[in-house]
């Protein structure tokens, strides 16, 4: 591998212009189809094999058309205190506004809440639905300034009127503020870490150039491979994040290698072949997780995460062609002023920051290490209390419309308002679909926690019947869960009564049902990624041990951030700093999501933290030795990578959104610990305390295993100090 990638970075520095010119067609023949390419068609959301999901396509299948992917808007209307919406001059206005919001060319229908009886028993507050012809994605500026200025008009007459739906969407996202921050961030720490404008600077050129390939290439597939107007958010962070990072790998060993007296090109080709193996397998291991989030089974996730790992494979051929080339054209820009001057060799033993660290930690390996393992322990508590669920309008900040639209129908019809239950009776095989589904409404209505039942409404065929179930409790709530069940456990009885059978669905038990799942599918994903991790790793390190506290050290990184996660966002523990005004459930995702991400990237420090490690273990330094050589020449590029990932993934929480903000938050507060507890303390501990056993390998195991040579023994073994070639020397001119 090192061998390799030695050949393809001195040919990458050797044919520089070549190389950029091919990046350059790719970057702009991929910008062209995006252009071209018609815009992303949002499918939605589905996950196959829940119940909920079943309910649905049922509905579909029975009720063609009425299931239309049309945004909605539902405008809420609040009488000033003391008052009440059914006076004469509040109706009328309610009346007016209905009207108004009707006479929109995309809109399908507007209800006025009068006829359809949506005005709450005290009579302070009713609701209008509008339903508009085209999906949210496709609604026109002036559809969204005539909603605007509806809701303006309705309000100059004293009303207090909000408005939620899906309509009201702003298309959002993580936008450019987030990735503007982070790299604002990236460049400081690159400019404090390398002491040089140009060295700083590559690796953000490269990372954007690899994010611009990888979001122009999603954007040319979407319509193609079905992929989502959010499938790139993902692939944006990540690729942004690990771009910086891979860069910064490979000119920071190449510095090293030019202090030691190397020729450019040779220094180039050795910086390729050793970094940029590490690069190679680190990416890998990135890869391995996002494309295992498939084991999920939801199609939207798997999308993100091929779309994710695509951008990944983009920065590490990047990092392996474009990142040389570019030190071809400026051999000299990315040193230090004193690194200049032809001849200098820097000396080697020097002590840093990583040496002195590494020498504390080898002496007091074991009250370090218990001392990170109980303080991630108790940061994990929190998870304990776990609850998933998917936020939804009451998690937005309440200087939105749609939290205020949620906050009044909640207090004016029930918490459980917000988020009925859909029942769908399949009366195929009955005699009188219309008693069996008569006793269905019934007996469900009934059940303790359902406030009331609305009038069944049949297809066509008059074999499926429809109708909603409106809890006493907030969609988000335990005890709506609860019902959930309930309702699904009455349902053998009920069919053997009925003849007829019956399903829930709805955003909340679509919601209910996402998170059982998810939570079920946790286990059987971490075995996955990481046994193929594991087997990475022995392959990359020859050793038994290693992998196997990797992979510990990675999951007392990922349980005590989900700790932190809960702490914040469920508990409410520092919310107000972070923007967060309601607290609740976890997203349903966020498990999956740290899993698959935080371990690609704790796999990231591992591997080029590591490698320095077993690179001086191989050439004969002892184990405690080999530590220290690994801090001195790994740990401050290491800190540096970890600041730039916490900084990409921090400047996300500034964003709206709450789930972008959970997001995070979470992937953040996970790199700041596997980077800074697990990786620069808790690694090294072990690593004294195990001392030659950590490197030890069966010796029938070492037969088997394939030898891919990521310390680079084979390019060092021959000449420490090449001779510069003409080409070099000719290069160290510029």
């Amino acid at each position: 591998m090192a061998t390799f990638l030695y050949r393809v970075g001195r040919l990458a520095f050797r044919r520089r212009w070549y190389v950029a010119l091919v990046w350059a067609a790719v970057l702009a023949a991929v910008g062209l189809g995006a252009l071209k390419a018609p815009g992303a068609a949002d499918e939605g959301f589905s996950m196959p094999g829940i119940e909920s999901q079943k309910a649905f396509d049922l509905m579909e299948q029975r009720f063609p058309g009425a299931t239309a992917d049309g945004a909605t808007a539902r405008v809420v209307f609040v009488a000033p205190n003391g008052q009440k919406v059914t006076a004469a001059d509040h109706r009328k206005a309610v009346e007016d506004t209905v009207a108004d919001l009707a006479d929109g060319s995309q809109v399908a229908s507007a209800v006025n809440p009068f006829q359809a009886k949506a005005v709450s028993k005290d009579g302070t507050t009713a609701y209008a639905t509008v339903t508009y012809k085209v999906a949210a994605d496709d609604l026109t500026d002036a559809s969204k300034e005539q909603l605007e200025h509806a809701l303006e008009e309705a309000r100059d007459t004293g009303l207090t009127v909000d408005a939620g739906g899906s309509a009201m969407a702003d298309g959002g996202g993580a936008g450019g503020t987030a990735e503007l921050i982070g790299v604002a961030i990236a460049a400081v720490v690159l400019l404090v870490t390398f002491g040089s404008l140009a060295a700083a600077g590559l690796p953000l050129l490269t990372a954007l150039i690899g994010v611009g390939v990888s979001m122009a290439t999603i954007l040319a597939l979407a319509d193609a491979l079905g992929l989502s107007t959010t499938t790139g958010t993902l692939a944006m962070m990540l690729g942004l994040a690990v771009g910086i990072d891979y860069a910064l790998f490979v000119v920071s060993r190449y510095r090293e290698e030019r202090a030691n007296g190397r020729a450019p090109q040779e220094a180039t080709a050795l910086a390729v072949g050793t970094a940029g193996s590490a690069v190679v397998f680190a990416g890998l291991t990135v890869v391995i997780a996002l494309a295992g989030l498939a084991v999920v089974g939801i199609p939207m996730l798997t999308k993100m995460g091929l779309a994710a790992a695509g951008a990944v494979v983009v920065a590490v051929l990047i990092a392996l062609t474009l990142v040389p080339a570019f030190l071809g054209f400026w051999p000299n820009a990315v040193l230090r002023r004193k690194d200049r001057r032809p001849g200098r060799t820097e000396e080697e033993a020097k002590d840093n920051g990583g040496t002195r660290w590494a020498r504390f930690v080898l002496r007091r390996p074991l009250p370090v290490l218990i001392l990170g393992v109980v303080g991630l322990g108790a940061l994990a508590l929190p998870m304990t209390s776990l609850q998933l669920g998917m936020p939804g309008d009451e998690a937005k900040p309440t200087s939105t419309t749609e939290r205020r639209a949620y906050d009044a129908l909640a207090e004016g019809f029930g918490p459980g308002f917000n988020g009925p239950l859909t029942v769908v009776v399949d009366a195929q095989g009955d005699d009188d679909a219309q008693a069996a589904a008569a006793a269905i409404s019934k007996d469900i209505g009934a059940t303790k926690g359902v406030v009331s039942v609305s009038p069944a409404r049949f297809n066509e065929a008059g074999d499926t019947a429809v109708f909603s179930v409106v809890p006493s409790t907030a969609p988000t709530d335990e005890k709506t869960k609860d019902l959930v069940t309930a309702i699904r456990g009455e349902r053998p009885g009920i069919e053997s009564e009925t003849g007829a059978t019956y399903e829930v669905t709805g955003t909340t038990a679509l919601n209910i049902d996402i998170s059982e799942k998810v939570q079920s599918a946790l286990v059987p994903y971490l075995i996955v990624v990481v046994g193929l991790a594991i087997v990475l790793l022995l392959v990359v390190f020859r050793s038994l041990l290693v992998p196997l506290k990797a992979a510990l050290g990675f999951l007392l990184s990922v349980l005590a951030s989900l700790g932190a996660v809960v702490m914040v966002f469920q508990e409410g523990h520092g919310a107000g700093l972070l923007g967060v005004e309601t607290t609740g459930p976890i997203m349903s995702l966020m498990p999956i999501f740290l899993v698959g991400i935080v371990f690609g990237l704790a796999m990231d420090y591992e591997v080029f933290l590591l490698s320095r490690m077993r690179e001086a273990y191989v050439h004969g330094e002892t184990s405690h030795q080999a530590v220290t050589s690994g801090f001195r020449h790994s740990a401050r590029v290491v800190v540096a990578a970890a600041l730039i990932m916490i900084a990409v993934f921090a400047g996300f929480i500034g964003e709206s959104d709450s789930m972008i903000k959970m997001i995070g938050f979470g992937l953040a507060s996970a790199v700041l610990l596997d980077a800074f507890v697990v990786r620069m303390a808790i690694v090294p501990a072990v690593l004294a305390l195990l001392g030659d056993k950590a490197w030890w390998l069966p010796k029938w195991l070492d037969r088997i295993l394939p030898r891919v040579d990521v310390e680079g023994e084979a390019l060092t073994r021959g000449a420490d100090t090449p001779e510069p070639a003409p080409a070099d020397q000719e290069a160290a001119r510029v």
